[in-house]
């Protein structure tokens, strides 16, 4: 199963090699599985940008 932390690492190592929409786009995931709003709001800041997903 992969966790919130999971996502998160993920999206901080996209960033270091300057995948910047990909970690985007991993850091909503982590968002999205943090049950603490706050925390969702942190990580979202920590990699700002517009959303670049797409809803069916």
């Amino acid at each position: 199963m992969t966790t919130a932390a999971d996502y998160l690492e993920a999206a901080r190592q996209m960033a270091v090699t300057g995948r910047t929409s990909l970690a985007r786009l991993l850091a909503e995931e982590a968002a999205d599985r943090t049950s603490d709003t706050s925390q969702a709001a942190r990580i979202l800041s920590d990699f700002p940008g517009p959303s670049l997903r797409r809803e069916d």
